[in-house]
């Protein structure tokens, strides 16, 4: 293996030598005989295993083999050696990788049956130089009760802060409050605005179809765009924090479950469009409503403590969702976890009791609807929309928030709706738990933000969101 590759690099060295002594040189095309050939020494070798070996020596070096002849060229091009390199030598999981240039590479709206496409008109020796020159993108994933924020070249999020739904003074103007959070976030990334692109979840908020709805979330929509255009932001990308979080989920159609700060939503999602017309399921309960009922249960106990900082701790540890309640209630399920400067906590039933109310909002004095009841209801209405030949599209189930993030709520929610709909609607309902945890509809943003075709169609700029405004004028 060394020979033979101590041979291809004579032959790029003296390739080299030849041009740069000769100031005289033009290239010339090869003879038809050596366009496909690699030489005596190569020909006689399989293409599968030629691959391999030229997989050994790194993408940038690959690329210098592809200027020895026509048929070094056609072997380097080689989609297997470069799915090779995009598994092994880049920053994304490949799976993310493949997802997202399969799907989302044509920009919003996206393309019905991308799969139509195949790998086999991709080039990935383009998208893996592509996907290099992409500059590194800003990522404020906007959640109802904490955004997280950081680079896309990153792993994960580098900080964390409130919303900008519940930032500063709530009965300040909604323009001076996006521009103290943006400005406070660029303060702590240490980033000027006008450097670098924005990839923005916004948060499910005016759920309905109505037209009141409507002009409420584009009222949003616009101010977010004013705000950071008028930064001097170059390129805005603004993407539904449900929709962020199906893609994490490596899906485009499918059933979007968000347990938020204060409300869960229900958002059935058809080509990476909302689809509200079929409608939006709200619970009225959320992260904040599990913590307070987890404060009541231990007060009841008598376990004291500090703070709610304290209660929501031991919820992100300890508590998880039973696979049967009632035969939970029989079973010592005590635990203890040590908390910072408050000591140590010891829960029992409180654990599973916390995160029944999802399914039984009751027990929390909640006049709601379960959770399976309000995803059954929404894929009810998903089935009678026939808004494609099959059912397939709604039975993905993707879980998000941090609260969804409850050990054993994803196998209850899945158990619940095979119970609770018919069987040909309950046969290939599977529910997928939160793929990043808590900050899934992030890692959502980071699969756009990393795309070889960004910013593209991804994101709008200043002069075409004042084109836009005038048209609305107009109008």
């Amino acid at each position: 293996m060394a020979t033979l590759l101590r041979k291809v690099w004579e032959s790029v060295s003296n390739r080299s030598r030849s041009t740069s002594d000769s100031p005289t040189h033009r290239p010339t095309l090869p003879t038809a005989s050596s366009a496909t050939t690699l030489g005596p020494l190569f020909d006689e070798i399989p293409v599968d295993i030629l691959v391999r070996i030229v997989s050994l020596v790194g993408p940038k070096d690959a690329v210098k083999l592809s200027c020895v002849s026509r048929g070094w060229r056609f072997l380097v091009s080689d989609n297997r050696l470069w799915i090779y390199f995009l598994q092994n030598h880049h920053h994304d999981p490949w799976d993310s990788v493949f997802f997202s240039e399969l799907n989302l590479r044509s920009g919003y709206p996206l393309q019905a049956f991308p799969s139509q496409t195949g790998t086999g008109e991709l080039s990935f020796m383009r998208i893996y130089a592509q996907r290099a020159q992409v500059p590194g993108s800003v990522i404020i994933d906007g959640g109802s009760g904490y955004c997280k924020f950081g680079w896309s070249k990153y792993a994960c999020p580098s900080g964390r802060s409130a919303t900008f739904l519940e930032f500063g003074n709530i009965e300040s103007p909604m323009y001076s409050r996006l521009r103290h959070f943006f400005a406070t976030i660029y303060s702590r990334m240490q980033v000027k605005p006008s450097t670098q692109p924005i990839v923005l979840s916004i948060p499910i908020c005016h759920y309905d179809d109505t037209e009141s709805a409507k002009a409420s979330r584009r009222q949003l929509k616009d101010a977010i765009h004013t705000v950071l255009f008028d930064m001097n932001v170059p390129a805005v990308c603004a993407v539904n924090q449900a929709t962020l979080a199906l893609y994490a989920a490596k899906r485009t159609s499918g059933i979007v479950v968000n347990i938020g700060f204060q409300v869960t939503s229900v958002v059935p999602i058809l080509h990476g469009k909302v689809m509200r017309k079929v409608g939006v399921e709200v619970i009225g309960l959320g992260a904040l409503k599990l913590t307070g009922f987890l404060r009541e249960l231990m007060q009841q106990n008598n376990v004291n403590f500090e703070s709610l900082y304290t209660v929501r701790t031991l919820k992100e540890n300890l508590c998880y969702v039973a696979s049967d309640y009632k035969t939970e209630l029989s079973k010592d399920t005590q635990a203890s976890l040590e908390v910072p400067a408050e000591g140590r906590f010891t829960l029992s039933k409180e654990r599973f009791q916390t995160g029944e109310i999802l399914f039984q909002p009751r027990i929390a004095g909640v006049r709601a609807m379960g959770l399976h009841q309000a995803v059954a209801l929404c894929m009810d209405h998903c089935h009678s929309a026939e808004l494609t030949g099959d059912d397939a599209w709604f039975k993905t189930v993707v879980l998000s928030g941090g609260t969804a993030c409850l050990p054993g709520l994803a196998e209850r929610l899945e158990r619940e709706l095979h119970e609770l709909l018919s069987p040909s609607l309950s046969n290939g309902v599977k529910v997928i738990p939160p793929p990043y945890g808590a900050d899934t509809a992030w890692f959502g943003a980071k699969f756009i933000s990393n795309l070889s075709t960004f910013p593209g169609s991804w994101c709008m700029t200043k002069k075409q969101f004042r084109r836009k405004s005038r048209v609305n004028l107009m109008w």
